[in-house]
């Protein structure tokens, strides 16, 4: 299993280096195509594998490139983890799976094609009511097999709602104040009702549109939120 590692981790550094994308700031603006069901993207860039505030779930999917997006998307995401790290200092945040350097089919997803889509981990407290990281390890699928119960519980874990609410609060506001916003948040219809319940939730109501059915997956240890960027036709 470490050789298998190693190996993944080795080609990901040659396909990353390939693509010359050495980070965000140094990269050109990206350019979208498309939808996020069917598209691609150009001049995507890699999220960092950590913050003060945040980690990338997975390391070797980050050495495996994939968590691109597009570059305004990046921006977002990062200026709000700064803001957070403010106003909740003491919290821990995890991002997920984004989407390929290209855009394009991005298995076993069925969107993330246009670098505006990205999967967040619901932040968490722990039993002691501190601020944790989801358990992430390939018998749980790098945590997209975690089931929470309809009271926001997994083991030793409690969602944060309040947290969550406000993360998505604080990245809607930014890509707002950049000429956009989100265009839609993927997660568990049942524990919206928690979500809506916190400080931030008539906010959340009135601005950011969420699915009213159940997904083709349940989006309850995670939450997908796509971003509006206007693309080109592909």
């Amino acid at each position: 299993m470490q050789l298998l590692r190693r190996i993944f981790k080795t080609a990901g550094c040659l396909i990353l280096c390939l693509n010359s994308v050495s980070s965000i700031a140094e990269a050109p603006n990206s350019q979208c195509f498309g939808t996020t069901s069917q598209g691609k993207l150009k001049h995507g860039v890699i999220l960092p594998k950590k913050g003060d505030n945040f980690v990338v779930f997975s390391e070797l999917a980050w050495h495996l490139g994939r968590t691109y997006v597009h570059s305004k998307v990046a921006e977002v995401v990062l200026s709000a983890y700064q803001q957070l790290a403010t106003q909740s200092a003491d919290k821990k945040f995890m991002y997920a799976e984004t989407g390929w350097i290209k855009g394009g089919k991005f298995s076993p997803h069925k969107t993330h094609q246009n670098g505006l889509s990205v999967d967040f981990m619901v932040p968490v407290v722990d039993k002691k009511g501190n601020s944790a990281y989801l358990p992430i390890t390939v018998k749980n699928k790098l945590g997209y097999n975690i089931e929470f119960d309809a009271a926001g519980k997994f083991e030793q874990y409690t969602i944060d709602f309040n947290v969550l609410a406000l993360h998505l609060k604080v990245l809607n506001e930014t890509a707002k104040s950049l000429g956009f916003g989100i265009s839609r948040v993927f997660f568990d219809p049942k524990l919206q009702k928690k979500l809506f319940a916190t400080e931030q939730g008539d906010y959340l109501k009135a601005n950011i549109k969420f699915n009213t059915k159940q997904a083709w997956v349940r989006h309850d240890e995670h939450y997908h939120v796509d971003f509006d960027l206007p693309c080109e036709s592909l």
